[in-house]
């Protein structure tokens, strides 16, 4: 384990005092459920909005709110938190399953990890440090933001407060499976409309495929 550290740390050109900490941003809950990387997951997910929006504001100042806000989306979501995670190979250091049980490591669990290493780099070397590793991570990412990527949520909730003056209304089915692979089940409509439903391993992510579905269905890209 402490020549996986010292790989990972060369990786991120970062050397932490604290291992325990560094150890425990790669500890998923399905490997030791008490010493998780949960809480340095929401933590890092706070920090990363946090310093985009500063480092957007700065990049951006003729920008309108509305155009931050896409830009903003497009950086801090699973998707890129996954992309940035393979580019430092942090897939290969996250600890998962146990002795009896190993589960396959899967994206959500990365793209995780990838927001616990920031929460972690922040404990460790503060606010202004934690900026810097932000953009060297992200640099190329924040460069092209001008492609304004927008989300299947956002291109919904405008389609139905333009034509109904309401927003959405998202309803959550289920949630099954095990602890560390649930599979949530939500459904959207919009006014008048009925529920369409998709699947996801988070109840973001499963708003947003249904908010997909919605969309295809209306012929919106």
């Amino acid at each position: 384990m402490i020549n996986d550290l010292n790989k990972l740390e060369k990786n991120i050109d970062i050397k932490f005092k604290n291992r325990n900490i560094l150890k425990k941003c790669l500890t998923h809950k399905s490997y030791d459920s008490k010493n998780s990387n949960e809480k340095l997951e929401f933590l890092g997910d706070r920090v990363l909005g946090l310093i985009i929006t500063k480092i957007l504001l700065e990049n951006y100042p003729n920008d309108k709110e509305g155009s931050l806000d896409k830009k903003l989306a497009s950086l801090v979501n699973k998707k890129k938190c996954l992309e940035v995670a393979r580019s430092i190979n942090l897939d290969k250091f996250i600890l998962v399953g146990n002795s009896k049980k190993k589960i396959k490591i899967e994206d959500k669990i990365i793209s995780d990890c990838c927001e616990s290493l920031i929460g972690a780099v922040y404990l460790e070397k503060g606010i202004n440090f934690t900026e810097k590793f932000i953009l060297k991570l992200w640099d190329k990412h924040i460069k092209s933001s001008d492609e304004t990527f927008v989300d299947s949520k956002t291109k919904l909730q405008e389609y139905s407060l333009k034509n109904f003056k309401c927003l959405p209304i998202y309803k959550l089915l289920s949630s099954t499976g095990p602890k560390h692979k649930p599979t949530f089940k939500i459904a959207v409509r919009l006014k008048n409309s009925k529920f369409i439903q998709a699947n996801g391993s988070s109840k973001k992510e499963a708003e947003q495929n249904a908010a997909n579905i919605f969309l295809r269905n209306l012929n919106i890209k």
